[in-house]
């Protein structure tokens, strides 16, 4: 079971059974990672045909060097044709990646186990309270839309103060054809259910433009 169906020479019905191990194996390992995985349905689609791909290039680049640097050439284009992923996405990418490339070495079994047991490990392990930070989980973004005119140096300070734990510079940015700022801050609420009333009061201030509050660790990546 776990060693290579492959031969010197690939055979079409060796390669078929490789093909539908890996398709078969890829669409499981998708529909596992969607429990906990929060994407699109074109990601698990992708990600479902990812080991079938990778298999047909390995096992069509074997042994022919040239073939291979003009595949991994064109591989590497995919990164800048491609959005910035969570670390979910990469993971479940690099092990579709990983097993396809047991299924192009003819390694059924081996690429079998690396998709299914990674995935039941990956699922297990979200629900288990693991190097969950409380402390991270309560930080937010706060962006607050002002005018050109108005100076922001210490103009929230007081709102600051009342309702936030801490309130932390995380930078400022033109907006509206240079007409408006959006300040970007890293806080944490003193209580959670004053959040209405604390947005009201820097509505007031800011000329009631746009007051966003995000959940910091989604949106740290986007300022």
């Amino acid at each position: 079971m776990f060693d290579s169906i492959y031969s010197s020479t690939v055979t079409a019905s060796q390669f078929f059974i490789m093909a539908g191990a890996a398709l078969v194996s890829g669409f499981i390992f998708a529909w596992i990672m969607s429990f906990r995985v929060r994407s699109t349905k074109r990601f698990f689609i992708v990600t479902a045909l990812i080991p079938f791909v990778v298999s047909a290039v390995i096992t069509f680049v074997n042994g022919n060097i040239g073939a291979g640097v003009a595949i991994g050439g064109a591989f590497s284009l995919i990164r800048f044709r491609s959005a910035q992923g969570s670390a979910d996405e990469i993971a479940a990418i690099l092990a579709a990646m990983g097993s396809g490339i047991a299924f192009g070495m003819g390694y059924i079994g081996y690429g079998v186990v690396i998709l299914i047991a990674l995935a039941v490990v990956f699922l297990l392990l979200s629900f288990v309270p693991l190097f969950e930070h409380k402390k991270l989980a309560a930080d937010q973004l706060l962006r607050i839309t002002i005018p050109e005119s108005l100076e922001y140096n210490g103009t929230f300070d007081d709102i600051f103060a009342h309702y936030l734990k801490k309130a932390e510079n995380a930078g400022v940015k033109t907006t509206g054809m240079g007409s408006m700022f959006r300040l970007s801050y890293k806080v944490q609420l003193k209580d959670p259910r004053e959040e209405k009333e604390f947005i009201d009061e820097l509505r007031t201030k800011n000329g009631n433009l746009e007051v966003a509050l995000l959940p910091y660790t989604e949106m740290q990546n986007q300022l």
